[in-house]
Formats: structure tokens, sequence, C-alpha cells
């Protein structure tokens, strides 16, 4: 044993003498998702669900990267999937024995507004279903429920203000005239259940189309699934409204509530845990409901957060009950375009995205939501009309025990600041943006953004040739943060045009990146950086050292203690470290596990690295791995 740890040593000796370097040892590790391979991966962000018998689970999304938009799951595991990433709007789906009916995405051939069949055992289309007029809408759910019994096909055409009645070869049949139908279940004498969400209703209709009786629920709920329970003879219903819960409903004779399963608040609830907390019953945003012949019960969440396309405005988050309501087990994809940033509190045992918290190991787990659309409505994370394609990239600093959260898109000229009270638990709690008024600008962030260690946030702001440093301030009795006037710093010819700006407050040391000169792209980053020791001192002029980059497309860079590291979007999935000092690169991560884990294809956001140095140091990276609705996390010890 001794021979053999002197060996190596005089290995890794000989290494340094003719490569300059001894490639040290990391891991590689992942987050967010159930799993970490790509065959065995949970798909992106399912928002409907539908239940075989024999406990076959099928999903709707409108994007998954790597596989087609209708997830196929059972006992646990990812068994395939239909049709291609964009052919779903993700709304609605539903099943017999020997189909699957879909809601399907904005196409040029039939527009928005149908409906695909999907053979169960070939999984492949067989039949379009022309369901709505409104046909050109392409980031809107025009068919907002499906339902079938014997051979009728139920579509709810949300903009036409009626449910349509097809045979299940698409001959249609009947319209039932109902204003903003949403999801659908059949009950057992053939009656139709239709949920009008924003009326906080269901309605029933007889299977001629007759109006039978109206479920009116508290004024904010919000029914959002549905689901007719023969063994019970009770309607299920998913209450995404304050209660976040699921309802059931006995419906002989008159519609009687009869019970709930899932905790009241659901994730928002105090007292049996954190406000903002994800557990067991503790639900956010109930989408699907189902069980299979055996009673297991099987409950889609679609956790909060916001985006102008839809797909990308939540995540997957699937349990399953047995009979007892004991949880069976969990799949969760928690995030498609994102990534989280190591939590200095915790000594980088916690990440937070822009709308999730995470921990642990080998997929971790998903501790906490930090959206609260009660409480705080007009959080931009809610916004399904901002253009910064989500707000789920996560930067994070804490100070004298504040932590600051800013949240951005995949390529974001605006970035959302947010802090944390103990009183609203892990709810992060919207406070300004930049551009905006607290940061007195309405100039968008074009040239770098960073929020560094002490809290100060340094901007390079649109065509100004200047980086705009606003110091923090310091925190009022809420832990909510506030920075002082601009101090203007011109940016150095030779980095010209800035794209990048990473600050090291700890070193005072500055990197800046540069873009390429009249190119449309601002988010492009050339090869270029330079590395300033001594920047608040006074050295804004003498960089050193200049790395300059030989891999191709560079697109993110992150820092911490004394490497930099960077990311390359079109090329592979490396991460190159660099020697802040001497500028030297030190090493490349790749893949130390590549049975176990998959690192994707690139990193195409310009803010998809973080990095964090632990007290015993250890680097701890992580990065966005759009194909897989993870982030991968890499610890290295150099």
């Amino acid at each position: 044993m001794i021979k053999q740890r002197i060996s190596a040593v005089f290995l890794c000796a000989m290494i340094a003498m003719f490569a300059q370097t001894c490639q040290a040892q990391y891991t590689t590790d992942w987050l967010a998702n159930t799993f970490g391979t790509l065959a065995a991966h949970v798909g992106n962000t399912a928002r409907s669900m539908w239940v075989a018998p024999e406990g076959v689970i099928y999903t709707a999304s409108l994007w998954d990267e790597n596989e087609g938009g209708v997830a196929i799951y059972q006992n646990g595991q990812s068994i395939g999937s239909i049709g291609t990433h964009a052919d779903f709007q993700g709304s609605a789906i539903t099943g017999n024995a020997t189909s699957i009916f879909a809601a399907l995405q904005y196409n040029k051939s039939f527009g928005s507004g149908s409906v695909g069949r999907y053979n169960r055992a070939t999984q492949t289309r067989d039949l379009i279903i022309p369901v709505s007029v409104w046909t050109g809408i392409p980031h809107a759910d025009v068919i907002t429920g499906l339902a079938t019994v014997g051979s009728l096909l139920y579509a709810s055409d949300f903009f036409g203000n009626r449910v349509r009645v097809f045979t299940t070869d698409g001959v249609w049949q009947r319209d039932i005239n109902v204003s903003s139908p949403g999801a659908l279940a059949l009950d057992n004498a053939g009656n139709l259940w239709v949920a009008r969400q924003s009326a906080g209703a269901i309605v029933e209709f007889s299977p001629a189309g007759a109006l039978l009786n109206t479920i009116q629920m508290p004024a904010a709920s919000r029914p959002s699934a549905l689901y007719f329970d023969a063994a019970s003879g009770q309607l299920m219903v998913g209450d995404q409204g304050p209660d976040m819960n699921i309802k059931r409903y006995a419906i002989a004779g008159t519609p009687t509530l009869a019970g709930t399963f899932g905790i009241q608040g659901g994730y928002l609830d105090t007292t049996s845990g954190i406000k903002g907390q994800v557990g067991d019953k503790r639900f956010t945003r109930v989408v699907g409901i189902g069980k299979d012949a055996a009673g297991n019960l099987y409950v889609l969440n679609n956790p909060w957060g916001g985006g102008w396309d839809l797909g990308r405005n939540g995540a997957t988050d699937l349990h399953a009950y047995d009979t007892a309501g004991n949880l069976e087990w969990k799949l969760q994809s928690l995030n498609f375009e994102a990534v989280a940033a190591p939590d200095p509190s915790t000594d980088g045992a916690y990440f937070y995205s822009g709308t999730h918290i995470y921990t642990g190991t080998a997929g971790g787990t998903f501790v906490a939501n930090t959206v609260d659309p009660f409480t705080y409505p007009s959080d931009p994370r809610l916004n399904m009309n901002d253009t910064q394609r989500d707000e789920h990239f996560g930067q994070l600093v804490t100070v004298g025990g504040n932590r600051i959260l800013v949240a951005s898109g995949q390529n974001p000229g605006i970035f959302y600041f947010f802090h944390f009270n103990p009183a609203s638990g892990y709810i992060a709690i919207p406070d300004a943006s930049i551009p905006g008024a607290a940061f007195n600008t309405n100039v968008q962030v074009t040239g770098g953004f960073c929020i560094d260690s002490k809290g100060d946030v340094w901007a390079g702001l649109d065509r100004t040739n200047h980086i705009y440093h606003y110091p923090l301030t310091g925190f009022d009795g809420n832990g909510k943060p506030a920075w002082g006037p601009a101090v203007t710093i011109s940016i150095p010819q030779s980095i010209r045009p800035l794209t990048r700006i990473i600050y090291l407050a700890e070193s005072d040391t500055m990197i800046l990146a540069q873009g390429i000169a009249g190119s449309w792209d601002w988010t492009a980053m050339q090869s270029r950086i330079e590395v300033y020791h001594g920047w608040s001192a006074g050295n804004t002029t003498r960089p050193d050292p200049v790395i300059n980059l030989t891999s191709a497309n560079p697109k993110s860079i992150t820092a911490a203690g004394n490497y930099l590291f960077v990311g390359y979007v079109h090329t592979v999935p490396n991460i190159d470290a660099f020697n802040l000092t001497t500028g030297q690169l030190v090493t490349t991560l790749i893949n130390s596990s590549p049975a176990t884990v998959d690192v994707g294809n690139d990193v195409d956001s310009m803010y998809g690295l973080r990095a964090y140095l632990r007290a015993a140091g250890e680097y701890v990276i992580t990065k966005d791995n759009y194909n897989g609705s993870s982030m991968v996390v890499y610890r290295w010890t150099p």
C-alpha cells in the first residue's frame, strides 16, 4: 500500500513537470431530477396526466428537449415517450385501452386547437381531430380538458366557450355550451363534469348536454384537475387556490363535500412545516389526478413559477400513494433551463435556483418552492407576459445573515431581486429589478452583471461603455436590501464591448469578458478575458493575467476563490478551470461518472454556471443541463 502511494505521488510529479499541471480528482453529481441519465430521466414540465388501469402513467408537456412531449411512467420508472419534443401543448391528455388523446401545439399545418390521437401500442399518431377555430395562438392553452368514455371523446374549447363531443374516430357529435371550460371528468352514469377554474365552480351535464348540478367552491378556489373515482363514487377536484389540496365530493343527489386529501394550504402551510416547504401531501398546484385498477392514487403537481412559453413555467412533480394514502414513490424534474447557486450560509449544502431550493446528492431533495402567488401576485416570476424566458437562473449571496436572491432568464437583460424573512419561511420576497426605479435606470443590462459577496451590484448598462457599481447600503428590519447611487467606471478599451462581469470582493479581483464587436448577438463572448487584481484599490487599467481561450464559443463564466470556470455553447459540455493568478488552464471538468450522470451538450445560457469555495477548500460548480432537465454538480479540490 505504501509503495502504491509513493508511485502515485511520483507519477503525479512527473506529469506536473511535463504538463505544468496535475489533474485533481473531482466528482460529477446532479440535482433537480430523480434520475441522472438521459435514458431514465424524468421529462420536463408535465402539465397534465392520464393514468391507465394497469398503472401506466402518461403526462403531457409543451416541450422536452431530449424526448417526446408525452412521457410514460410505471412503478416509479420512465418507460418511454410518444411524439417529438414539440408536438404537444401539454394542457390536456386522456386515453382509453388503445389510444392516447393529447392537445397539440401550434403547428403551421393545422394550427393550435387540435387533438392528436396516438396508438398506445405503436406510439404513433394516427389521427388529428380539429377542435377549435382558435388555431393561430402559439403559446396559449386552447384545449384545456379532455376525457373519454366508451366511443366518445370530450374536449374543452376554452376560447370557444364550449365542450365539444366527438367519437374517438373524430366524428363530431354535439357541443355543450359552457363558459371558459377546463378540466373534464365523466362519472358512472356518463354525466360530464366541467371545471370552470376562474369561476371556482364545477358544472355537471347529462350525456345529452342538459345542465344538472353546479358545485360552487369557496371564492378563492381554482379547480385545476378532475377525476371521478368509480370505487367511491366521488369526484376528486384538484384545487390550486390557497387551499392547495384535493377535495372529494359525493355526487349522488346534491353534490356535497365529503373530505379532502392533502394538507390544507399545501406547500404554503405553516402548521406542519415551513412556508414554501414541499413534501408528502404539501401540494404545489395540482394539475393531474388519477387512479389505477389497484386503487393507487397518482397526483401531478406543477410547482409555481412563470414563463412566457408555458412549457417552462414549472416542473414535473409526480407522487404515487397506496390505497391507505401513504406515499409510495415520487418522480421529479424540477427545471428545464435553470441553474442553482450554492448557498454560502450552509457552506454550499443547499442550492437556490430562481424558484426552487435543493439539497443532497444523486438527484438531491426538493426542499422548497420560493414563489407565493397569493401573497405576492405581482412576483415577476409569475408574469406570463415576461419575455425573459423565465427567471429560473439563480444567483445568491449572504450578507450578515441576510440572503439576496437574484433571478434571471436564459439570456437576460433584466435581473430581479428578492430577499427572505424568517416570518415568510422559504418564500423569496420580491424587491426590485435592474433596470428599474431602485437602480435609477431603464437601460437594460447587456454588458454583464454581478452581485458580489458583499451584496454590491455591478452592471454593464447597454451602450454606455461604463460599468455601474451600486453599493449595498444595508437592510431594513425585514431583511429588504437597499443600494446607493451608482459609481460609474469606464470600461477598459481593451475589453470593449463588454459582455460579462465577475467581481470577487474577498480578493478585490475583477474579471471582464469581451463580446463581439458589431454582432447582433450581445450575449456572445469572444476568447479574451481580463483579470484585474486590486480593482477597487485603483487598478482598472492593467489586467494581469489576460486569458485567451482556445476552445470555441465560450458562453458562461463564473469564479470563486482563485479559479475561473468557463462553459461553452454548441461545442462540448466541458468546463475549463483557469488559475486567476497565472491565467493557466488547470483542469477540465468533463464527467467522472459517465454511467450515472449525463452532463448535457453544452452551456447555452449566459449565467448557466455558478461556483462556490467551501470552507474545507472544495469547489462546488453547478451547470445547467437542459437535455436531462437537471443541474450538473461538480465537486473539485485542486
